[in-house]
């Protein structure tokens, strides 16, 4: 199946902005291809504000996230892989989503979906099966 994080990345936007909240996303600035302004990146981390009000042209498509936006007046074109968004929430009381790693997804590390302890997915092996829980 393709990921949900866009389905979920989207329609964490639209409710936030629908309860009248801006909308920020938390990127892992180490994954290949991000293109953020590197000086307002801390610890590896980018939070971004992404309401209408603070960037342009915001597009979240199912493999990346792009918008134009000043930073300190100079104006930047932003592009985020979607595996590198970690997280999004409303700034002014927190609500929003984490993501972990999905199957198939790149980590950071580069590893891919290979089992490695730190968010690799090991599937088991046979047929799947179901259980009543009562």
């Amino acid at each position: 199946m393709m990921s949900s994080r866009p389905y979920l990345v989207r329609a964490f936007n639209e409710w936030i902005l629908d309860n009248d909240c801006t909308p920020y996303i938390v990127v892992d600035a180490g994954v290949q291809g991000v293109q953020v302004p590197t000086e307002h990146v801390a610890n590896g981390q980018i939070v971004l504000n992404i309401s209408p009000s603070a960037v342009k042209g915001l597009v979240v498509g199912n493999s990346a996230l792009e918008f134009s936006a000043r930073f300190g007046g100079v104006p930047m074109q932003v592009f985020i892989p979607l595996q590198a968004v970690t997280a999004i929430y409303a700034k002014e009381n927190g609500e929003g989503m984490a993501f972990g790693s999905e199957p198939g997804a790149p980590d950071p590390d580069g590893s891919g979906d290979e089992p490695s302890g730190k968010g690799g997915v090991e599937r088991p092996s046979g047929r799947p099966t179901l259980k009543v829980v009562k």
